[in-house]
């Protein structure tokens, strides 16, 4: 009876998934000819970025503060065009300051090669400490950057891409945007908070966009042609790597999904996840005590030496 039951409410699942499918999934954007923004594009994941849409015929406008890596990622980008029609433009602005300012810088771009199509939101920083002996300031300045950083760039295209009913906003969020982590009290906030401007923001515009997490077994290179990918088939969740997906799936609560087989591998799953995840945090909770034993050791043989 138990399993007649699981086996009703699954073929329930499936038929309403498959009666939504044509809401959730958008279609694939077409690179070619696409007018792409990427801030924080002068080095790192955002200038791989740039270099992979680049190689699939997109116009780029690269954002970052300092001129002189945005003329050199520049010149590295070009080395890749497919055609003689293609432009790579550079503005320096901080995307973290004066929205009045992002939203020139936006203009500026638009008149210059159109419409933007997609915006990658990857300029951030990460600062690491213990929550008690990291400044205040240290959080002001990562919500600034990591945050506002990426609210002003889209705030400032959002307009367009609804009224064109056409657009990609991609958000570079983190793992530590989707477990919080010893030392990152202040980073992981600030990526959390890009995880729900994003879940929001995807109730509102008709096409969907991308929540990317990186990892440090990954190289930017990789990470770039996953987000490309995922934004133009228009994914809400890109990751990399299996521990990524695993993430994904566990923490993807309310998250919208962009495919049948997407919501059907979350359901089936979330069990097993769930519990290799308790390894994990057993793991992680074990290096912290293990490493504050260690502590705790050397300030005991410094007060007697």
């Amino acid at each position: 009876m138990l399993l007649l039951l699981v086996g009703t409410c699954l073929v329930a699942f499936v038929l309403l998934l498959y009666m939504l499918s044509p809401l959730i999934s958008p279609k694939p954007l077409a690179l070619p000819g696409a007018h792409v923004v990427v801030t924080g594009g002068s080095s790192g994941i955002g200038k791989c970025i740039a270099i992979e849409c680049y190689k699939q015929g997109a116009f780029i406008t690269l954002v970052a503060r300092n001129e002189e890596r945005l003329l050199q990622a520049k010149k590295e980008i070009e080395k890749h065009c497919i055609n003689d029609k293609q432009v790579v433009l550079c503005i320096s602005v901080d995307v973290s300051q004066d929205y009045s300012q992002v939203e020139n810088v936006i203009k500026q771009a638009q008149e210059k090669l159109g419409p933007v199509d997609m915006l990658v939101n990857c300029a951030g920083m990460s600062i690491s400490g213990k929550f008690e002996d990291l400044e205040v300031s240290t959080f002001e300045k990562l919500m600034s950057i990591n945050y506002l950083g990426s609210v002003y760039p889209s705030r400032a295209v959002i307009t367009t891409m609804k009224e064109r009913r056409v657009g990609r906003i991609v958000f570079l969020a983190s793992q530590a945007g989707q477990v919080g982590l010893f030392g990152f009290t202040a980073y992981s906030s600030s990526k959390f908070a890009i995880k729900g401007l994003a879940e929001a923001l995807q109730m509102e515009p008709l096409e969907t966009r991308l929540i990317s997490e990186t990892t440090s077994i990954c190289t930017p290179e990789q990470v770039a042609k996953q987000i490309v990918k995922d934004a133009i088939q228009g994914n809400f969740n890109s990751s990399v790597g299996s521990d990524g997906y695993m993430l994904s799936s566990l923490t993807c609560g309310m998250s919208p999904v962009t495919s049948i087989t997407e919501g059907l591998q979350q359901v089936v799953t979330m069990g097993l996840f769930r519990m290799i995840s308790l390894f994990y945090l057993g793991s992680f909770d074990n290096i912290i005590r293990r490493c504050m034993i260690e502590r705790a050791k050397y300030g005991t043989a410094d007060k007697t030496a």
